[in-house]
């Protein structure tokens, strides 16, 4: 099991610290399994924030064994990080755990040290006080979060469910972050300053629609060459009838349609096989690898190999 541990610092915000536990408390395997274990962590047992006082079970030791450490954002007049923490926070770093920040908590992980010559974002309210006060920090001000691998850091709170999200998707893969998605009632993929290799899932169709026997039968062949007659002769509609219903039902073609379910299916294979790229295309009905590889990076935005090396399941 993997362990998340939440900092929790004298003047932590209420909504960064309940992000991480929304989040990562509410993941399940699909079989039902739990794969984080979170745990809140401070200085002292019971810590006050802007608006409540946070419980916390664990110390800073715990921060020694955890597998990634969320450092969420404290008030304003929270004062400088304690020492102790920011040397609990080096510690972890250097054993390879892996640290992010929600909103402000980048001056926390600023004051470390660790982000030197690495890029970061917070809130853009604050961005241009980061780049003063840590000059060797590369601030980007106009992305949602910035992933340097082990170090990560989100902009604004609700930035920080996307980076949560993609947390997620980088351990379990995008099957399970979706279902971390739906459960926080957020989208696991939003308009923003960076790509984030996800493809949306199809829109439902109405309930009894007369689509819903073409769509499963679609799934059920996507290795094979599927084209817009067989379609409309599988409903025994003419191609222009089923087009437009089709896109009636769903706001998008026929064609669409089938291109972003052969691209979830490879995204599947590519997260939980280890099949070769041509095996992966020919499954998916892409036809050749070079079609696949063209095709996929057109929808997600980057190549099969390097999607497979972000979104393959760690855990």
């Amino acid at each position: 099991m993997h362990t998340v541990a939440i900092l929790a610092l004298d003047g932590t915000v209420a909504f960064d610290m309940a992000t991480p536990i929304e989040v990562f408390g509410r993941v399940r395997l699909p079989d039902g399994r739990r794969p984080y274990r979170v745990r809140v962590c401070g200085m002292q047992p019971h810590v006050p924030t802007e608006t409540f006082i946070i419980e916390a079970p664990w110390g800073l030791d715990a921060l020694a064994d955890a597998d990634t450490i969320i450092v969420p954002g404290c008030s304003e007049d929270a004062g400088q990080p304690a020492p102790q923490a920011l040397e609990a926070l080096r510690g972890a770093a250097a054993r390879g755990a892996r640290i992010a920040s929600i909103c402000g908590g980048a001056f926390t992980l600023a004051a470390t040290g660790l982000l030197d010559g690495l890029g970061a974002t917070t809130h853009w309210i604050a961005a241009e006080l980061l780049a003063t006060l840590f000059p060797k920090v590369d601030v980007r001000p106009d992305v949602l979060y910035v992933d340097n691998g082990q170090l990560l850091t989100s902009a604004g709170a609700a930035a920080g469910l996307d980076l949560c999200l993609h947390m997620v998707r980088h351990d379990l893969g995008s099957a399970v972050a979706a279902d971390a998605a739906r459960l926080s009632v957020m989208p696991l993929e939003r308009e923003g300053g960076q790509a984030q290799f996800i493809v949306h899932p199809q829109p439902p169709l109405p309930s009894g629609s007369a689509l819903e026997p073409v769509m499963a039968w679609i799934e059920d062949y996507l290795g094979q060459h599927l084209t817009l007659a067989a379609m409309a002769g599988r409903c025994g509609m003419s191609e222009r009838t089923f087009s437009r219903r089709f896109r009636e039902q769903t706001g998008t073609t026929p064609m669409q349609w089938l291109l972003r379910a052969r691209v979830r299916r490879a995204q599947y294979l590519l997260e939980n096989s280890d099949y070769p790229i041509e095996r992966i295309a020919e499954q998916a009905g892409f036809g050749s690898a070079t079609a696949f590889r063209e095709r996929f990076k057109r929808v997600t935005g980057t190549t099969p190999q390097g999607y497979r090396a972000a979104f393959r399941s760690r855990i």
